[in-house]
């Protein structure tokens, strides 16, 4: 669009400045011409009058003499034989004309211009005293018919180049203020399809592609809206199913032995898959569903407090010893609300499902000045390695996962330049420490922890 703009404004300029270029060109060098002439009628004009009075050669060749043609050589008087017995005709100066032109000036007294080599000749008529017909002949040069005219016309010129460049230089920037945004719109579009949910589109440009942004930015919104509500459904759904079936389980296990409880088992058991592939099937490869930007995030301390709130019923029914800190105070983190409660439940769910009844944990808020570091420890065994507890669905070989909890911890913290890791807690158990960005940086010990891990990976498949 913005080259055809400019081809646009490209032809339709030359073609402006062909129209009026070339007719005013015509007229300058009309004007030069008028100009030349107009200048020998007045040199013949001033020899015309002497002639009226006198047909004397001193005195004639004095009046030649003192105008500027004659004394340039470019002035000529012609005058007739007077009839009287031995007269001859009289010739003052240089004349160029020939003299069929001459008979045909003194035959009807009218001025003309003739053609001579190396310019005009301009012949006036004029009577004497003796009622004959003297001829003033002005030598015009080609020079001076055409004097000025190569400076006007490169005058021309340059004003049209200057024109043709201008409409060109002001459609590119029209060009480039239409085509941007819409650039700007495709782009977010293609985003939009790729997953990256927090495409927008600034709104501004013309006002048609100003409407379409806001048009896409509102479109987007639902989009994001839509999807999150279903993240949050899927998440609800999680925090619904878990704890009962939970429940079930640990009933079911008390059952003792017989053919009843050990279809009851199995039933809580396929229950339990069945409930691990809706989730995996809702939260797999799920792209972000928040748009980024000024004010987005959420309180990481009302978050926790309220998860534990919920958490806290099946560890008081369990026996489990539960310490909470740093929630005291809110804490304001770049990361969406559903995000934070489905990766704190994985954390939490993952320690009910793989310790022990009354294995006691504990989660712990740290607030820095570039981020905020999320602790849950438990005083469980323990995992044995913590880099392919990391590895995406790598916990899904085991009974009760969806392989995707600690991948779902993952993508929240490396969202925000963070990571996680897993050591030993001081409980002696397990620790996860995520590590949320507060201003899209990493920290520099995590990045070089993730690409050595990397690196290792990548070596062992090799």
């Amino acid at each position: 669009m913005r080259w055809a703009l400019v081809k646009v404004a490209l032809a339709v300029t030359v073609m402006v400045v062909v129209a009026f270029a070339v007719p005013l060109g015509l007229v300058i060098k009309e004007m030069a011409r008028d100009r030349a002439f107009t200048n020998a009628e007045r040199q013949a004009a001033a020899i015309g009058t002497s002639l009226s009075i006198t047909t004397d050669r001193a005195q004639l060749d004095r009046a030649v003499a003192s105008t500027q043609a004659g004394a340039a050589g470019h002035l000529a008087v012609h005058i007739p034989a007077s009839g009287a017995p031995g007269s001859r005709p009289m010739e003052i100066g240089t004349g160029r004309a020939t003299g069929k032109d001459l008979a045909t000036v003194q035959r009807v007294p009218r001025a003309s211009t003739t053609e001579v080599p190396g310019g005009y000749a301009l012949l006036q008529p004029t009577a004497i005293s003796t009622g004959q017909i003297a001829i003033v002949e002005v030598y015009v040069p080609e020079g001076e018919v055409t004097n000025g005219l190569a400076t006007a016309w490169l005058i021309l010129a340059g004003v049209g180049a200057a024109l043709v460049v201008g409409s060109v230089a002001v459609a590119d920037r029209l060009g480039v203020r239409m085509v941007q945004p819409a650039q700007r719109l495709a782009r977010a579009a293609h985003d939009l399809g790729e997953g990256r949910l927090g495409a927008r589109v600034p709104e501004d440009g013309p006002a048609e592609l100003r409407s379409a942004a806001v048009a896409f930015n509102s479109m987007a919104d639902q989009v994001v809206q839509l999807l999150a509500n279903e993240r949050e459904l899927a998440a609800d759904l999680s925090h619904r199913l878990r704890t009962p079936l939970t429940v079930l389980r640990l009933n079911a296990a008390s059952l003792g032995d017989g053919p009843a409880a050990e279809q009851t088992r199995a039933a809580v058991e396929q229950l339990e898959r069945e409930v691990d592939t809706i989730i995996r099937t809702a939260r797999e490869a799920k792209p972000q569903t928040q748009a980024t930007g000024p004010g987005a995030g959420c309180d990481a301390s009302e978050v926790v407090r309220e998860r534990m709130d919920f958490w806290s019923a099946l560890a008081e029914d369990e026996g489990r010893t539960v310490r909470l800190a740093g929630v005291d105070r809110p804490v304001r983190i770049p990361v969406a609300r559903p995000e934070l409660v489905a990766a704190l439940d994985a954390l939490l769910g993952n320690v009910f499902r793989h310790t022990p009844e009354g294995t006691a944990f504990s989660v712990d808020v740290h607030n820095g000045d570039d981020a905020v570091i999320v602790l849950v420890s438990d005083a469980g065994p323990g995992i044995a390695d913590p880099e392919a507890a990391l590895a995406r669905g790598n916990s899904g070989a085991r009974d009760g996962s969806t392989g995707l909890g600690l991948d779902i911890v993952r993508r929240v913290a490396e969202s925000t330049g963070g990571d996680v890791r897993i050591g030993r807690s001081v409980l002696g158990g397990t620790e996860v420490r995520v590590w949320i960005g507060l201003d899209g940086r990493a920290h520099p010990a995590e990045g070089r922890r993730r690409r050595r891990g990397v690196s290792r990976r990548r070596r062992a498949h090799h």
